[in-house]
């Protein structure tokens, strides 16, 4: 206890130490309260001053982001890849960057060569030392005939077959003239088949120079692409051994459009026929309107354009090769004993869904698929086809096969079911599978092998229909 006394008039108070702590808490509530209420008066005059602010220069601040957005897009304009205004006015192309990818996205992928996750290769020290080998099939196909102009019935003077384009049909004088009865005909497996298969007549067109003809007949192994119409630009592979460069041969198909499209990028071809390590094989007078169509030619017509060899890597002209090509044969064929390997498609695994698909992205008419779709009904391909308990539909834009008489025959069969119907392949390939029940040695592989073996680019322009 303790006290003060004040003397002025003689009055003593008396104050303890208990009562000293009350006053000073009483103080600090004070302060505290007096702190609450200035804060408080400060957020209600922010309160009442910004929404003055915003009713006096609202138009300024929507001003200032409109400029800027303005400015933005001007640039990007400006960053925009340009087409070759000549071929725009020419009317061979146009520009379709909204299909897949952009040329800034696609440059992305270029020369990414980063490990394989899904395709089991050798080190390069065995694949160095690899002889190309010659898969002993046994299968009732011992050779395949080719149907040729000489074969027709229908030749004569009349003047109908010596029109290129049939009116009505996609058959004409480089497919032949199949008939419904000889598309049943030649699914009926023989030890000799004949079968039409492109290549009818001389004047069928898909010209190729005698050179180019001679240099094909040389290859063993070959890779091969196209780009028709000045759709794609053509990426040089990547992760290719010396060794195997010395047995394999790299072939590009162009035509004159995509010929003149590339010569106006600077890419000009050599001498020696090459760009890098791609020899261009220029093919003149195409056979169809659908530059699509065209390329079916050498995807599917391999064993026609290299009649000695015996094997072939067929690669998209949107990818970019980055494996090693006798590595992709010893991984995808020698190893499981395979005459034919292809990726399963990525989304679907029903014909007919993919169908619908189809006609949804404007890739074939509704009238064509239906007529498609009601030809495989009708002959009882099952919705959902499987084979070897994998997907039947595939993503064709990579195909690794043995060039055997029973090969040659699937290919010959989905090259005639494309012209026939509609030329997405990816509808005609379980039909033909289903049909020819012989061919059994395929590797179906999942996409993620796909895309170890190829960098996406994506498609750069969608080529214009050739004009008849």
């Amino acid at each position: 206890m303790s006290s003060s006394t004040f003397s002025n008039n003689s009055i003593a108070i008396t104050v303890s130490d208990e009562e000293s702590d009350e006053l000073s808490r009483m103080r600090a509530r004070v302060r505290r309260k007096s702190k609450k209420q200035r804060g408080l008066r400060v957020k209600n005059k922010l309160s009442q001053r910004v929404p003055r602010f915003l009713l006096k220069y609202w138009m300024v601040l929507i001003f200032l982001p409109a400029a800027g957005l303005l400015v933005f897009e001007a640039s990007s304009i400006g960053k925009k890849p340009s087409l070759d205004l000549g071929l725009e006015r020419d009317g061979s192309y146009t520009s379709d960057l909204k299909v897949n990818q952009t040329i800034g996205e696609s440059n992305k992928n270029l020369d990414r060569l980063d490990p394989p996750r899904c395709l089991k290769l050798l080190p390069p020290e065995e694949l160095q030392r690899l002889e190309i080998p010659m898969h002993d099939e046994s299968s009732p196909v011992k050779n395949v005939l080719y149907i040729s102009e000489k074969d027709a019935q229908h030749r004569g003077g009349n003047g109908i077959l010596s029109q290129r384009r049939t009116e009505g049909t996609r058959f004409n004088l480089f497919t032949g003239h199949q008939t419904v009865g000889q598309r049943d005909k030649s699914f009926k497996v023989n030890e000799t088949a004949e079968i039409h298969c492109g290549f009818y007549s001389e004047n069928g067109g898909f010209k190729i120079s005698d050179e180019d003809k001679l240099y094909m007949q040389t290859c063993e192994v070959v890779v091969s692409t196209c780009a028709f119409g000045g759709g794609d630009d053509l990426y040089q592979p990547i992760g290719v051994l010396d060794t195997s460069l010395q047995k394999v041969c790299f072939l590009a198909f162009w035509d004159e459009i995509t010929l003149a499209a590339q010569e106006l990028k600077g890419r000009t071809i050599g001498e020696d026929h090459f760009i890098g390590k791609w020899r261009i094989v220029v093919a003149r007078d195409l056979p169809f309107m659908d530059q699509s169509l065209n390329g079916k030619i050498p995807k599917m017509l391999g064993h026609r354009l290299f009649p000695h060899a015996k094997y072939s890597i067929w690669v998209d002209s949107k990818s970019q090769v980055r494996r090693d090509p006798v590595g992709v044969l010893e991984a995808l064929l020698w190893r499981s004993n395979s005459v034919l390997a292809i990726s399963q498609h990525g989304a679907r695994s029903n014909v007919y869904e993919e169908a619908t698909a189809v006609v949804n992205k404007h890739k074939a008419t509704p009238e064509d698929v239906e007529v498609q779709l009601t030809r495989y009904r009708q002959d009882g391909l099952p919705e959902d086809k499987r084979f070897n308990g994998k997907k039947a539909l595939n993503e064709a834009s990579v195909i690794v096969r043995e060039h055997t008489p029973l090969t040659n025959l699937f290919m010959c069969l989905w090259f005639n079911e494309v012209v026939r119907f509609t030329s997405r392949d990816q509808l005609s390939f379980p039909y033909v599978l289903w049909r020819l029940k012989w061919l059994k040695d395929i590797n179906v592989f999942p996409v993620c092998i796909r895309k170890d073996l190829v960098n996406s680019m994506g498609h750069i322009r969608k080529a214009k229909p050739l004009m008849s």
